[in-house]
């Protein structure tokens, strides 16, 4: 099973994709963790990564799609995946679906987690505070949902057009929302 996770930063993206790979045996690959330890590590894509992150940017296309095709093609993939925070804009998509195409993948779901985004900023200032994020700051927060919803919500249509997307209320209890994404992929 290979699936998308969307949704606007801080609607628990990371929390669900942990639950369901546990429960479908597949691998979680978040960009944003794997950029981070880009980052961590001190790499070249991490340096170039970093100067975005801090603006509450998004990392560019060119940058992603090399990082992410090299990712895909290793052995852990195989038995599928759950990408996290990848694609975000039309371009990756397309990108990603090149990738897909070469190494004989496809997606079977898109997963989009929807939530009021008052209280999303809320839920990540609060974040930030108790885990000392330094892309956790208010008015980082505020340029990351102004970028998601510029940049990212055009993918609901793309994948729409695909008959790929199930919209999910990321609102309510973890185990809440983990019953509503199940009910989805059982």
């Amino acid at each position: 099973m290979r699936i998308i996770l969307m949704g606007p930063p801080g609607v628990g993206k990371g929390t669900q994709a942990n639950r369901i790979v546990d429960k479908f045996g597949i691998i979680h690959l978040s960009t944003g963790d794997i950029l981070r330890a880009e980052v961590g590590g001190n790499t070249d894509v991490g340096k170039k990564a970093k100067k975005f992150m801090d603006a509450g940017q998004l990392v560019p296309d060119e940058l992603l799609l090399n990082m992410m095709e090299n990712r895909l093609q290793q052995k852990d993939c195989k038995k599928g995946y759950l990408l996290d925070g990848f694609p975000r804009t039309i371009t990756q998509a397309e990108g990603l679906e090149l990738i897909l195409k070469k190494i004989n993948h496809s997606i079977n779901y898109v997963i989009s987690l929807t939530a009021d985004e008052t209280e999303l900023v809320n839920r990540l200032v609060l974040r930030g505070k108790e885990s000392g994020r330094s892309d956790d700051t208010e008015e980082v927060i505020k340029e990351r949902q102004q970028v998601y919803w510029e940049l990212t919500s055009p993918l609901l249509e793309f994948y729409r057009e695909r008959n790929l997307l199930f919209e999910v209320n990321g609102l309510g209890t973890i185990s809440e929302i983990t019953n509503r994404i199940l009910n989805v992929l059982e």
